[in-house]
């Protein structure tokens, strides 16, 4: 398991409250923090890796346990 700074469960949610939600998220975050995200939307996987693009900010994990997906998300700056 790696080392995470914030935890946000978004499971049950559907695009974009992840998303939304792991932006909120991250604004509270310092530049070089971790944010673990926890989902069950199957469109999130995508979704996180165009977000990540999109923001700068480094997707340093992501995978699927069982219909249940998580990632790993540092803030840029």
């Amino acid at each position: 398991m790696s080392e995470y700074d914030q935890e946000l469960d978004a499971r049950g949610l559907n695009c974009p409250l992840p998303i939304l939600r792991a932006k909120k998220a991250l604004n509270d975050l310092s530049a070089g923090q971790v944010l673990r995200i926890l989902a069950t939307d199957p469109g999130s996987v995508k979704d996180f890796e165009a977000f990540a693009q999109q923001t700068g900010n480094e997707l340093l994990e992501s995978g699927e346990n069982e219909g249940e997906f998580h990632f790993l998300l540092r803030k840029s700056g």
